[in-house]
């Protein structure tokens, strides 16, 4: 039996020739990600097993959910692994100002590969299987033994092949089509995992709309979520790294437990409803509800801050105005997409709507700062996750959506379809 694109890297790692689903093994590691929350918990762990971290080239901090700090446990913190990381001399430390959301900037700065393993101390971590990568996320003392040793323990996941068809309509993108898999497959659907992507109708999708699948393939269970590597994959990687790197392809006889089809052309715009990003419903049968009236609408985060992220956003939001009743926040999910954002326009327009722009960070997502909401508030948020009290108070409610939705709800004050929002060029 041959293996899967997973099962290939996680062999070519642990130096073994074939591995088979449920396998346990020990694998070498390509980088070890950690940020200015679970960083500084994993630093008295790594101290316990080694005074240095086994590559320097290999471990990375990014802080970036509680930046610029929001108070004084966070500056603390991101004081704790900016230190850490100028002691031990590591070359990828991201200081506020040049830095961004991590899922973002690992794969602009050139930090990740196709082929490589990876894991983060975070559980969006399997965003960098956009390019081919196994990419993961672990706990605390999984990523200070990933530090100290540079190699860690896996089992070997069994997979669930999606097979991708045909070409999705002018408002639907990555973040509508995972939100529409994870409708399919259920929150649980593909727990522990790898979410192998293929299919002709990958060659329709951006490879931003890839690292937002990727991304959310977590909130389906998955250990990872992967995508073949194509002519776009390697063009971005030339464009963004110099690493050299590796193509790994599934045998055609690779065993999968389930086989998912999906046709591009039939998915519509999808929103999550609360409280899970299973809650998928389609634009038409919220057109059929009685309007959600909204307070708030988030657009950027480690799923949707990308530069095509922006520039759809603001396509909708061009010469219209941000309803009364709503506050909108943009975060581009990087110095550098800030900066286009700037050279490109969008910036006038974002702030000519009435919106909020603020600097790279996790912020809102997880309820930390920069547009935590009050009890009874509903967001339309471009993030990943809409669990209870995920954004601020308990009674709040998140609904997941693509940043033209998000964007037609600001105009609207209400949940919108794009479709319908009057394109000003």
């Amino acid at each position: 039996m041959g293996m899967t694109m997973t099962q290939k890297i996680l062999a070519a790692h642990a130096g073994l020739d074939h591995v088979e689903a449920g396998q346990l093994i020990e694998a070498k590691l390509d980088v070890v990600m950690a940020n200015d929350i679970t960083g500084p918990m994993a630093l008295p762990i790594l101290k316990q097993m080694s005074d240095t971290v086994f590559d320097k080239n290999k471990v990375v901090f990014v802080p970036d959910h509680f930046t610029p700090n929001k108070d004084i446990k966070s500056a603390e913190n991101s004081k704790a692994i900016r230190e850490f990381a100028k002691a031990q001399g590591l070359h990828w430390y991201f200081e506020q100002g040049k830095s961004g959301v991590e899922h973002a900037i690992l794969p602009e700065a050139g930090v990740v590969a196709a082929g490589e393993l990876i894991i983060g101390a975070d559980s969006h971590t399997c965003t960098y299987g956009a390019l081919g990568a196994f990419s993961t996320g672990v706990g605390t003392t999984d990523i200070a033994t990933g530090m100290a040793m540079g190699e860690l323990w896996f089992k070997v996941p069994a997979a669930i092949k999606f097979v991708l068809t045909g070409k999705p309509g002018k408002y639907v993108s990555g973040k509508d089509i995972i939100i529409h898999i994870i409708g399919k497959v259920g929150v649980d659907g593909a727990l522990y995992k790898s979410m192998e992507f293929t299919g002709d109708g990958i060659a329709n999708l951006s490879m931003d709309d890839r690292f937002t699948m990727a991304n959310m393939a977590i909130e389906a269970g998955a250990k990872n979520g992967i995508f073949p590597v194509d002519d776009k994959t390697i063009q971005y990687l030339n464009e963004h790294t110099k690493k050299e790197y590796t193509v790994y392809e599934a045998d055609e006889d690779a065993e999968y437990e389930q086989v998912v089809e999906i046709n591009l052309a039939e998915v519509r715009p999808t929103v999550a409803f609360p409280h899970l990003p299973g809650n998928a419903k389609t634009i038409d049968e919220i057109e059929a509800m009685e309007p959600i009236k909204i307070d708030q609408v988030v657009i950027g985060s480690c799923t949707n801050g990308r530069m095509e992220d922006m520039r759809k956003a603001a396509a909708i939001l061009k010469g219209h105005k941000v309803h009364e009743d709503v506050r909108v926040m943009v975060i581009p999910a990087t110095q550098k997409i800030y900066k286009q954002c700037i050279h490109e326009g969008l910036m006038d327009i974002f702030v000519d709507a009435g919106c909020a722009v603020n600097t790279p960070s996790c912020g809102p997502c997880m309820g930390g700062h920069m547009g935590v909401m009050a009890a009874g508030e509903k967001c339309v948020s471009t993030t990943n996750r809409n669990f209870v009290g995920r954004m601020g108070h308990v009674d709040s409610l998140i609904y997941l959506a693509s940043p033209e939705v998000a964007a037609a709800s600001a105009i609207a004050g209400c949940i919108a379809n794009p479709e319908k929002v009057e394109v000003v060029e």
